[in-house]
């Protein structure tokens, strides 16, 4: 069975057939943008790599960072985690921008429950 990622949010549900993501988002304190690069793994999601624009109030990049092209970049050794579990307040500079193979799509605009990101079994 193939693994395939798994999105819900407001009683609606996504599946994606992605195996490698992005999720992107603008800092609400410093106004600059941040972007991971996932893996769905069948124990979970693994942070494969973390970039920063910057550094600033909670943004210092991790162990290791090196800086190319205004970005800190660096690749954080976490254990995979079950799920992502984002906020929508719609109170904050940006949304979340989840990116794959067969395009990007915009999470948390607006206030709404959390957004649950997962592994799941392509259908």
């Amino acid at each position: 069975m193939a693994l395939a990622l798994c999105v819900s949010a407001g009683g609606k549900a996504l599946v994606i057939a992605a195996t490698l993501f992005n999720l992107s988002w603008t800092h609400s304190v410093e106004k600059t943008e941040w972007r991971e690069d996932w893996r769905v793994m069948p124990g979970g999601l693994e942070l494969v790599e973390a970039r920063v624009k910057g550094s600033g109030a909670g943004m210092d990049p991790g162990e290791g960072a090196r800086l190319e092209d205004g970005w800190w970049i660096w690749a954080p050794e976490l254990p995979a985690v079950p799920e992502l579990v984002l906020a929508a307040s719609g109170a904050t500079v940006s949304a979340w921008t989840l990116c794959h193979a067969g395009g990007c799509e915009t999470l948390g605009g607006a206030a709404g429950e959390p957004i649950r990101i997962a592994p799941c079994a392509e259908p």
